[in-house]
C-alpha cells in the first residue's frame, strides 16, 4: 500500500429528518473535520418508517457544494439505473466547480427495487444492472473529457460493491476507491481479488484506496465501536477510508469524535 493518510467520512442519512437539521449536521460535521460527506441515492427511507420523510440525492449535493468550504462530497453511491451517464457526468462536472473541486463521484449497480418501481426504472437483474455500470462508466469518462468547461480535476470515482467477478473487475479498470461492508477474513480474500484484477488490468493496486463502512452496513444506522477495536484490524488490512452512517431526525455527529482522535493519531506517525 502506498503511505495514504488515513481519512474519516461520514454518511448522513437524507430520511426520516428536515432539510434544517441535514444543513446543521454538515455544517457540525465540517468544522468537526470530517474529511468526507456522504449522503446516498435513493428515493425512499431505506429503515424505519418506509414512507417518512426522504430527499434527493444530487440537488442535495449542490446545495453541499454551496455551504461547505474544505471537506469532500459525494453519493455512498450514486445509483446508476436513475440517470442517462452522459447525464451524471455533467452533474458530477457542474457539482465539481460548484464546489471548487472537492466532488467524489461514488456509484454503484443499485439494488433497492422500490426506488425502481416508483420511479419507472427498469429493475432487470443484479448481473444486468452490473453490466449497465460497465457500459455507463467509459461514457461517463468519455463525456468528462468533452465538457467544457472540463472538471476542475480528475474527478475522484468511488465503486461501491463486493462481487468478486464483475464489480471488483470494474473497480480495477476505473474507481480511485473501492468502498465496501466486508471485514475479517472477507475483506483479507476480497483484496486479494481486486488485486489480481489490478494485475490483469495493467494498474497499480496500491493507486485504489480502501474504504470500507464502520458499524455494519450504513443502512442501517448502526454506530461502529470503538476505532481501536474496529477501526485498527481494517487499518492493518490497508484501509484508509473508514465511514460512520447517521441517521434523523437529528443527526449524531459528534460519535465521529473519537474516530478523528484516532485518525489524527495515526496520520501524526
Amino acid at each position: 500500500m502506498k503511505n495514504r493518510p488515513v481519512r474519516l467520512g461520514l454518511q448522513l442519512h437524507p430520511q426520516g429528518a428536515d432539510y434544517a437539521h441535514i444543513r446543521e449536521s454538515v455544517a457540525a460535521a465540517e468544522e468537526l473535520g470530517v474529511d468526507v460527506l456522504f449522503n446516498w441515492d435513493h428515493f425512499f427511507p431505506l429503515y424505519g418508517d418506509a414512507d417518512g420523510k426522504h430527499f434527493e440525492c444530487w440537488t442535495m449535493l449542490a446545495a453541499w457544494a454551496e455551504q461547505t468550504q474544505r471537506v469532500q462530497i459525494g453519493a455512498l453511491v450514486t445509483c446508476n439505473s436513475y440517470r442517462n451517464p452522459d447525464l451524471l457526468a455533467d452533474m458530477a462536472r457542474t457539482v465539481d466547480h460548484i464546489s471548487a473541486g472537492r466532488l467524489v463521484l461514488g456509484i454503484g449497480s443499485g439494488w433497492f427495487e422500490r426506488d425502481y418501481t416508483e420511479y419507472g426504472f427498469d429493475f432487470g437483474t443484479a448481473g444486468s444492472r452490473l453490466d449497465d455500470l460497465a457500459a455507463a462508466l467509459p461514457r461517463i469518462e468519455k463525456r468528462w473529457a468533452a465538457l467544457n468547461p472540463p472538471p476542475t480535476r480528475q474527478i475522484p470515482v468511488l465503486i461501491g460493491g463486493g462481487g468478486e467477478k464483475k464489480t471488483l473487475r470494474l473497480v480495477a479498470r476505473h474507481a480511485d476507491i473501492w468502498h465496501t461492508f466486508a471485514q475479517g477474513d472477507e475483506l483479507a480474500h476480497k483484496l486479494e481479488v481486486l488485486r489480481g484484477h489490478c494485475a490483469r488490468a495493467g494498474r497499480e493496486f496500491a493507486d485504489i484506496e480502501v474504504s470500507v463502512g464502520v458499524g455494519g452496513p450504513g443502512r442501517l444506522g448502526r454506530l461502529p465501536a470503538a476505532p481501536e477495536v474496529e477501526g485498527q484490524p481494517l487499518y492493518d488490512k490497508g484501509v484508509r477510508l473508514f465511514t460512520i452512517g447517521v441517521g434523523g431526525p437529528t443527526y449524531n455527529v459528534t460519535a465521529v469524535e473519537p474516530w478523528l482522535a484516532w485518525r489524527d493519531a495515526l496520520n501524526a506517525r
